[in-house]
């Protein structure tokens, strides 16, 4: 199980052949790495497998190979716990929100750590994985650098060309969202216990046989069709990521694609994802956010890898008001972006008012 989502395995992937699966999701989340939260959000789990479903389905018809294979009819009578037997449909079959996405397996080898020192061993993890291996990065996409990107701590608008724009300083961001004149790809560590973004030499050597220009083409399809949905559904977006599976020479779009929780999404202006959550931690917990921060810190002088074993307070839980403002969110952000509507929620401009006053 992920902090978010429940994996489970029909046909396991070998080193010959994909396996089938599905990812069934809960209401948990999770900022700041943290894992699991202390309470659930309700619809968040439908919410997120439907529209990651209509994404997945977006990227097929433009011809995006994916690991996608539909979604489980909660309409349909069946095991309650999931079974391979249950009926996979594509999205727009299912008569009501779905949960359980079936997916393609690949085979996800251990990622082993040898202190501060040797770091991690991605010789070994490539080792097990063979040909048949999901890729050990994220690759982000972004469009626009906005309010709290970490791309402001690590360059300068100057690297993306903008301080031809005589309003932008070449040095510093300015306090707005920032329109970017091309997407930019970075590329992530996956697997490791603290995201580190990479050099592109680090990550063409961790990404295996992956091929880097490959995963950079198929970072840029897929922001291009969720960025033309987006913009048909009156949203903008503003950043986002994919993972890929690497099989018998060819690349897939993995995990999910295009949600509240991969991506950030505005609307008239205002941020729609979950950095509505991350900031009101901000704001009412930043005792435990300067906890995170230090222990983050404090584990890269250990033998150990995950700095949540240093960290000396847990999340506060959200107060009712705020579980239910944040449903709200997704649950009409849903209806908005897939123009159906799912679930019984407020218009997505009501919903926004509601976050506003968190």
């Amino acid at each position: 199980m992920t902090s978010v989502k429940e994996f489970r395995v029909d046909e396991p992937a070998t080193a010959d052949s994909l396996g089938r699966g599905r990812f069934v999701f809960t209401d948990a989340y999770s900022v700041f790495d943290w894992g699991q939260m202390p309470d659930a959000v309700p619809r968040k789990g439908a919410s997120l497998c439907t529209m990651g479903a209509f994404n997945f389905e977006l990227l097929e018809s433009e011809g995006v190979p994916t690991h996608y294979r539909g979604v489980v009819d909660p309409g349909e009578p069946g095991d309650e716990a999931g079974s391979e037997s249950d009926a996979v449909v594509p999205l727009a079959d299912a008569t009501a929100p779905p949960t359980q996405m079936a997916i393609d397996l690949t085979q996800v080898p251990d990622l082993p750590y040898g202190g501060p020192d040797a770091g991690y061993d991605y010789d070994a993890f490539h080792a097990a994985g063979g040909a048949n291996y999901l890729v050990p990065l994220e690759v982000v996409f972004r469009n626009r650098v906005p309010i709290g990107s970490s791309l402001r701590r690590r360059a300068a608008p100057a690297d993306f060309g903008l301080d031809s724009d005589p309003a932008i300083d070449a040095d510093e961001w300015p306090d707005e969202p920032v329109d970017l004149p091309e997407p930019v790809v970075e590329f992530s560590t996956k697997y490791e216990e603290q995201d580190r973004y990479l050099t592109r030499e680090e990550a063409d050597r961790i990404a295996g046989d992956a091929d880097i220009e490959a995963l950079e083409s198929l970072a840029l399809d897929v922001n291009r069709v969720v960025t033309e949905r987006a913009e048909a559904a009156g949203f903008a977006h503003d950043d986002g990521k994919i993972e890929c599976l690497y099989a018998d020479g060819e690349l897939r779009v993995a995990d999910v694609v295009g949600t509240f929780d991969e991506n950030r999404f505005s609307y008239g202006g205002r941020g729609i994802s979950k950095e509505v959550v991350r900031q009101w931690y901000r704001a009412n917990d930043p005792e435990w956010v300067e906890a995170v921060t230090e222990a983050k810190s404090a584990v890269a002088d250990r033998d150990i890898d995950d700095w949540r074993e240093l960290c000396e307070r847990d999340p506060d839980p959200l107060p009712p008001a705020v579980v239910d403002a944040v449903s709200a969110l997704y649950a009409a952000g849903t209806n908005a972006y897939t123009g159906r509507a799912w679930f019984d929620a407020p218009d997505i401009e009501a919903a926004l008012d509601a976050a506003d006053d968190l």
